[in-house]
């Protein structure tokens, strides 16, 4: 009996293990994609850490140089820079682990703190004038009442003065015009029962001390900071917020990074609604993506429960959300 040439077809595996040897197949397929995109996800993450770290360093050492050699110019330059490369964190945050995120978040406030440290040390303080309105009706009414002159007040001395700002009034209903803070620092502190609209674009904003009052802001080029306020409702558009020893709040909030609150409670968060003539010049002027908002996506310093989350802060129920603001 002759044998089958040894150059005949392959004998066909048994329909079981033809099985098995698919299902290998498909699991070591799987196995090879996982890894290339570990592979992708940490060169991705490695290039961020490597532009961020570069950037970082030059940037602080300008902020070191002396002057005059950091004058105005190097100032607003560096602020672009700071900018950008909060644009950048905000782009990478989809595949950045939470811990290398927080790092860049704290490198950049600490960049900005620096920033306002020499805007302080070199630029001469500016001047600005608000129309005052006495207010006759509680935070969040309208007011019709008359315009009055009152004296232009500066923001309380601190080691990173912004530029111009709002300070120790109470029961007014107070206005800047978008010319007096275009891209500079804002700040308000201390006051009390106040309705502020802000129609502009800051460079950053800052809030201190401030009970029952509404605070109206238009798009904030970097990050808002809020501290020590109690029973108050904001409303701004920005790239980052953190928010401490703050209770009794309410936030209509467009930000591109996410929240941060610490020493905080009571928070209640809701997409910004509020709108005037040119915010959309103005969010191009801030340089924010209209179309990634985190309002809902607030991290608690002080809760750190894996998956659960914060008893600190709440989403407003739709039906009691303002929508009309005037």
């Amino acid at each position: 009996m002759e044998m089958e040439s040894s150059g005949g077809e392959r004998p066909r595996l048994p329909e079981r293990l033809q099985r098995r040897e698919e299902e290998r197949q498909r699991e070591v397929e799987k196995k090879r994609q996982e890894k290339d995109g570990q592979a992708v996800l940490e060169e991705k993450s490695g290039y961020f850490n490597s532009c961020f770290g570069l950037e970082r360093a030059a940037i602080e050492e300008v902020l070191a140089g002396e002057a005059p050699v950091v004058g105005t110019e190097a100032l607003d330059d560096v602020s672009g820079r700071i900018q950008r490369l909060q644009k950048l964190l905000n782009d990478s945050m989809m595949f950045l682990p939470s811990y290398d995120i927080r790092q860049a978040q704290d490198q950049l406030l600490r960049l900005q703190g620096a920033l306002e440290v020499r805007r302080q040390e070199l630029q001469p303080k500016k001047k600005f004038a608000f129309k005052s309105r006495k207010k006759e009706a509680p935070t969040g009414a309208a007011s019709d009442t008359v315009p009055s002159s009152a004296p232009a007040n500066r923001a309380k001395e601190t080691p990173s003065q912004p530029q111009c700002g709002l300070q120790g009034l109470s029961g007014q209903v107070l206005y800047m015009e978008p010319d007096e803070i275009r891209q500079n620092d804002v700040q308000l502190s201390q006051l009390r029962d106040c309705t502020v609209t802000l129609a502009g674009s800051p460079g950053t904003l800052h809030i201190r001390d401030l009970s029952g009052c509404k605070v109206l802001c238009g798009p904030v080029a970097s990050s808002v900071f809020v501290d020590n306020c109690t029973d108050c409702l904001f409303t701004f558009p920005c790239q980052q917020l953190r928010t401490h020893s703050t209770h009794d709040c309410r936030f209509y909030l467009h930000v591109t990074s996410r929240a941060i609150i610490e020493d905080c409670s009571r928070l209640l968060f809701a997409p910004f609604t509020w709108s005037y003539p040119n915010i959309q010049q103005d969010y191009e002027r801030a340089g924010l993506d209209q179309s990634r908002n985190n309002w809902d996506q607030v991290d608690d310093f002080n809760w750190l429960a894996m998956g659960v989350k914060s008893p600190n802060w709440d989403v407003i129920p739709e039906e009691e959300r303002i929508t009309h603001w005037n």
